[in-house]
Formats: structure tokens, C-alpha cells, sequence
């Protein structure tokens, strides 16, 4: 019997098992994600969001924002992201090019639901974010409902690479019916 690492099939269930892991467990490594767009005006942007849902079946993942938040303007102008996981126990690095849908209102009613109250503030920060400010806090954090959002990212293509004793890397891709294509590592 074949280590996980060694065939595609192994690879692709590995990493959205781990990203389930991400979405289940908040220490996992997976739970927090490099989330890269390109700027309204065209330059790279990155930063740390908290992975919400990873569906291998429908693929697609969730993160939440505010719907002020820079990132909304970004995807409004281009509307895909890179998102990057790095699983240090398992030598695997995993990126996907999304196309991103933002959903709110009434449809993200139930997801509303589920942020807890404590974390319901990061929805709705007076000024928006990323809003220059006199000091270091001068700003408020209201939880507004409709300020909160659900970034639904479709899978366009996913990329794992296994960093262990032989390196292996391997492409996914809708064209090729997501059967793997090893790539050079």
C-alpha cells in the first residue's frame, strides 16, 4: 500500500481533509489562510482570513468579511483570489486559484447566526477598515449584521506540492476533469 504523498488521488484527499480539519478545529494550521487578490488599481494584496467551509464535493471554500473591508473592492474590480495553506506536520503546501463570489444579505443569514457574539464585531468597524485615523484606537467596533458578508471561492485550480524525502507536486484543474497532472516540483 502507497503513502498518501506518493499518488493524486491520495494528495487531493489529503488536502481537503485537511482543510476540513481547518474549518473544524481552531488550532488546526489550516483554520487561518493566505488570501491574495489583486487591488482595484492593480497591485498584489495579501492577508490572514479564517477558513469557514471547504467542500471537496462542490469545490469551493468560505471565508467572511466586511463588506467595507478593501477586499470587497478588490474583487468587485477582479474577481478571483489565491488562497495558501502551509501544514508543517505534513510537508504540504496547498494554493487554489478561486474565482470568488461575495454573497450577503438574507442568503448569509445562517451563517450570521453562527459567528459567535464575540466575533460578530470584526462586521461593521467605524471607520471602515483601512480608513486612516488620528490614533492607534480611534475607531469603534459595532457588530452590524449587514456589514457582514460570505466570500464563496470556486475552485478554478489547486495545486499541492509534498516537501518530504522525494518532493512531489501535482495540478488539478476543471479541463482535465480534476485528475491530477504531476508537475515538477
Amino acid at each position: 500500500m502507497s503513502d498518501w504523498f506518493e499518488t493524486k488521488s491520495g494528495l487531493w484527499d489529503t488536502a481537503w481533509a485537511q482543510l476540513d480539519l481547518g474549518v473544524r478545529d481552531a488550532n488546526h494550521p489550516c483554520r487561518l489562510v493566505s488570501f491574495s487578490t489583486v487591488s482595484a488599481d492593480g497591485l498584489p494584496e495579501s492577508r490572514n482570513v479564517v477558513l469557514r467551509k471547504a467542500d471537496a464535493d462542490a469545490k469551493f471554500c468560505e471565508v467572511q468579511t466586511d463588506t467595507q473591508s478593501s477586499k470587497i473592492e478588490s474583487l468587485k474590480a477582479h474577481p478571483y483570489a489565491a488562497l495558501l495553506w502551509w501544514v508543517e506536520s505534513l510537508d504540504l503546501q496547498i494554493r487554489m486559484q478561486c474565482g470568488v463570489e461575495i454573497l450577503e444579505g438574507p442568503s448569509v443569514d445562517d451563517d450570521w447566526t453562527a459567528v459567535p457574539a464575540s466575533s460578530r464585531v470584526s462586521y461593521g468597524t467605524l471607520p471602515a477598515p483601512g480608513t486612516p485615523i488620528e490614533d492607534a484606537l480611534a475607531y469603534e467596533k459595532p457588530p452590524v449584521k449587514e456589514r457582514f458578508c460570505v466570500l464563496r471561492c470556486h475552485l478554478k485550480h489547486l495545486d499541492l506540492i509534498h516537501l518530504g524525502k522525494d518532493h512531489r507536486r501535482v495540478a488539478y484543474t476543471q479541463a482535465r476533469d480534476w485528475d491530477g497532472q504531476w508537475l515538477s516540483p
